[in-house]
């Protein structure tokens, strides 16, 4: 019997190549996270950064990228800050999710069409499912308006919330985002307000949602004054990095209970693994290497602070 030759094996072993497309990117972990997954599937997966910022580019580069993905054989592309609007002219078609939303951040790219989808809203609701089941919904606060703020409401929205509070630092998009989710579902009270509104609002509340970058690395701190925290009532957090907020280290050490923002970066990056492959992606594999990454990108920066 003739053994296959190693490179027609090689050849014929499934691969894709994937990318991320956004301003300053250059560390995300998106890559490790994916191909780790990809090589565990026993796939090629290849996946690539294109910052913005590094090929001197502005959204009107997108066209370019877009074309040269396709040129190039690309499976699949993220898209990430400021692209996730400015991507949807460029788009063959929509999901029906990415349309409702208005928002794009995951292109899948197959027979030459890009077909835009939104996982953010999906990879949110996957974390409220595993981290928050049994935690009361009647009334949830979410500060934050923005494009994560806008597919976090929506899942929150789909998982039963049945009085939901939208508060941002620009009131005018904050009642933009009332008006949106208010029409799509319409059995639902569905209010926004600025930050003076906060105190009330999280005092009525069972549940807060932090979808503003305060408690990122670059952005340290709280978006609401600590003392607002109550043990009953949760709080989840869309910043994954650090792991463990401000807002949810307060929240846990007076007994409250906490859902960080690693569920939602692997939950929208499973969404968006299968949607590239058509592979079932292992969740929880995918949740452990997450915090392997982000073990070893603390430890770096113990290593490289001054003792």
């Amino acid at each position: 019997m003739i053994s296959p030759d190693l490179d027609t094996v090689a050849v014929s072993r499934p691969s894709y190549l994937c990318g991320l497309i956004g301003s300053g990117i250059s560390k995300s972990l998106t890559p490790p996270l994916h191909e780790s997954e990809g090589q565990a599937q026993g796939v090629g997966y290849v996946y690539r950064i294109l910052d913005l910022d590094t090929l001197a580019l502005g959204e009107d580069g997108l066209p370019r990228l877009l074309a040269s993905a396709k040129l190039l054989g690309f499976d699949g592309l993220n898209i990430t800050h400021p692209c996730k609007q400015a991507v949807i002219p460029l788009l063959d078609d929509l999901s029906d999710d990415a349309r409702t939303l208005g928002a794009v951040n995951t292109v899948h790219i197959a027979n030459g069409r890009l077909i835009g989808h939104n996982t953010d809203w999906s990879g949110f609701a996957r974390n409220m499912d595993e981290g928050l089941g049994g935690a009361p919904t009647d009334r949830v606060v979410q500060l934050g308006a923005g494009g994560a703020g806008a597919a976090v409401a929506y899942a929150a929205l789909t998982r039963g919330v049945l009085h939901f509070t939208i508060i941002d630092a620009d009131a005018t998009r904050a009642q933009l985002l009332r008006d949106s989710l208010a029409a799509m579902f319409p059995d639902r009270v569905v209010v926004s307000g600025d930050l003076s509104a906060v105190p009330a609002a999280v005092g009525q509340a069972q549940g807060l949602i932090n979808a503003t970058p305060l408690g990122m690395a670059q952005h340290p701190g709280m978006a609401l004054d600590a003392e607002l925290l109550r043990p009953d009532l949760w709080v989840a957090d869309v910043v994954y990095r650090p792991a463990e907020t401000e807002l949810l280290r307060r929240a846990r050490d007076i007994g409250a209970r906490t859902l960080s923002g690693i569920g939602m970066a692997v939950g929208q990056a499973v969404d968006s693994f299968r949607i590239f492959t058509g592979l079932e992606p292992d969740v929880l594999r995918m949740q452990e290497h997450m915090r392997r990454l982000l073990a070893e990108e603390d430890s770096a920066t113990l290593a490289a602070s001054p003792s």
